[in-house]
């Protein structure tokens, strides 16, 4: 049985972005200024790690690669199979829903893209765990955020609604 050629292309970029994505998630003990090194010396970019039995982790995985699929020239095959790997089913049926009644994004709850993203721990009860995430828009040096409410199954750690969250966090 032969794959089709878009089929190809759209795995093929799929397997890219997640291997970027792991990438980004390697120890940056690398490269961490020595022990001792001047005051003016670089620092470090924070460690990044992550478990796909974590549902936290799995949000930030899937809104790091989501944003890099829309980010420049959107890659659309490649946004369809992000969601098709980290939303459920159902979930998928009413983002549609919701995306045609706003006109926008609604991973991103907007018709943009932002240039940065931060995903926080916020709740668990109920089978559900509950995930802050910050979007950052506009001048990297003076941005404006916006936050969704991201929950997720715990059974299955796949994401089962996004909705508008306020941004009230002592930031």
């Amino acid at each position: 049985m032969s794959i089709s050629r878009t089929t190809w292309r759209t795995t093929w970029r799929t397997g890219a972005a997640l291997a970027v994505l792991a990438a980004l998630t390697t120890s940056a003990g690398a490269f961490a200024a020595p022990a001792g090194a001047p005051a003016g010396a670089t620092q470090p970019a924070p460690d990044h790690e992550g478990s796909p039995s974590s549902a936290v982790d799995r949000v930030a995985a899937f809104y790091g690669a989501y944003v890099d699929a829309r980010t420049g020239t959107p890659d659309g095959a490649l946004s369809d199979a992000l969601r098709a790997h980290f939303l459920t089913r159902e979930f998928r049926g009413r983002l549609a829903a919701w995306e045609r009644k706003h006109g926008a994004d609604g991973v991103l709850r907007a018709q943009n893209t932002p240039h940065a993203w931060r995903v926080s721990y916020d709740n668990s009860g109920a089978g559900h765990t509950w995930t802050r995430v910050r979007l950052a828009w506009g001048d990297e040096a003076k941005p404006t955020y916006t936050y969704v409410s991201v929950q997720s199954d715990l059974n299955t750690k796949l994401i089962s609604d996004i909705k508008e969250a306020d941004g009230t966090t002592g930031e």
